[in-house]
């Protein structure tokens, strides 16, 4: 049994909670947030004690490993907290929003030594997953082009646009993620265009909610994301890979998939799953059990902060595109 502590009791402290307290290898024995009511209220529905800083927590309890889900500013702080505690760390994307922070995340993982997995957790949904695993068998042969549709069903508040670090580092960095996963490549050249079109105060607080992103592999592939803040139907979320051989397609999921043919109307369903902690629910659930298994295993962790530094560069390079108009190459 895992003794976890959560940095962090927002909304993904609360998914995590849920997570552990559910989880037959782990055991929830403290929340840290300086927010003391906030703790409080996850430890009181999942199990565990509040703290308001690690050096309490740890003078208190016991810790295996910690999961960092706090607020993307105060990421550093904690995995150093952590690491040099010599604690195994999992850790919500993004690592942080400068990449000069993250190389000092990795420097004091590396001087420690420690397990670090970061959570991108979209690699772990089982259709992705299932659509990955067809792809590396060879199922659509050369890739050619990869096409990813990510659109949430409404912006979040204003004040999280404020703090979100951008629309490519926020949102966009998962696609990025999940496209470079799917091919097996890096980018060499990376253009983004963009606009606002949902909710002008997206854009006088400097961000954008509309865009379109090409990705450029070393191979020729091409990849297309597009995102958008405003999907009236509910949380747009598919992927597709075109190669020499066929197609591969992941479509959206509905609470119940019923299909009705009838002389006025076909394929009637249910509105799409609402939000992506309805619609990544399973893979939430599933990147915990993987990050569990490599600890109990000994066994290296699947999604490394090099994944996650690769991805926060990309997404920086979009922004910079579409800031400059201009395609941007990278190393």
């Amino acid at each position: 049994m895992i003794k976890f502590c959560i940095f962090g009791s927002g909304r993904m402290g609360d998914v995590y909670g849920k997570i552990l307290a559910n989880h037959q290898g782990a055991d929830l024995v403290a929340v840290i947030n300086p927010n003391l009511p906030s703790a409080r209220r996850v430890t009181d529905q999942y199990g565990g004690k509040a703290f308001v800083s690690w050096s309490e927590c740890i003078e208190e309890v016991e810790v295996g490993a910690v999961i960092v889900c706090s607020p993307t500013n105060s990421h550093l702080e904690h995995i150093k907290q952590a690491a040099n505690s010599n604690k195994p760390i999992f850790c919500e994307k993004p690592v942080d929003l400068s990449i000069d922070r993250v190389d000092e995340c990795i420097a004091v993982i590396e001087k420690n030594q420690i397990p670090f997995f970061v959570g991108f957790n979209r690699r772990f949904d089982p259709t992705n997953a299932a659509l990955k695993k067809r792809v590396s068998n060879g199922e659509v042969g050369n890739i050619n082009m990869v096409i990813l549709t990510s659109r949430d069903p409404a912006p979040p508040p204003i004040e999280y646009i404020k703090r979100s670090g951008g629309y490519f580092c926020d949102s966009t960095i998962h696609d990025i993620d999940l496209a470079c996963w799917i091919i097996g490549e890096t980018p060499v050249e990376v253009y983004a265009s963009s606009s606002c079109l949902v909710d002008k105060r997206i854009g006088e607080a400097g961000d954008v909610d509309t865009s379109m992103t090409i990705l450029k592999m070393p191979s020729g592939i091409l990849c297309h994301i597009n995102n958008s803040r405003r999907a009236v139907y509910g949380f747009d979320q598919r992927v597709e890979v075109f190669g020499s051989s066929g197609m591969l397609q992941t479509n959206n999921q509905y609470d119940v998939n019923l299909s009705v043919s009838t002389d006025s109307v076909t394929d009637a369903k249910t509105p799409l799953k609402h939000f992506f902690l309805e619609r990544y629910e399973q893979s939430f659930i599933d990147e915990i059990d993987e990050f569990i298994n490599c600890l109990k295993n000994d066994n290296p962790v699947t999604v490394t902060i090099s994944d996650g530094r690769k991805a926060l560069e990309i997404a920086l390079a979009c922004e910079q595109s579409r800031q400059t108009g201009m395609s941007v190459k990278l190393d």
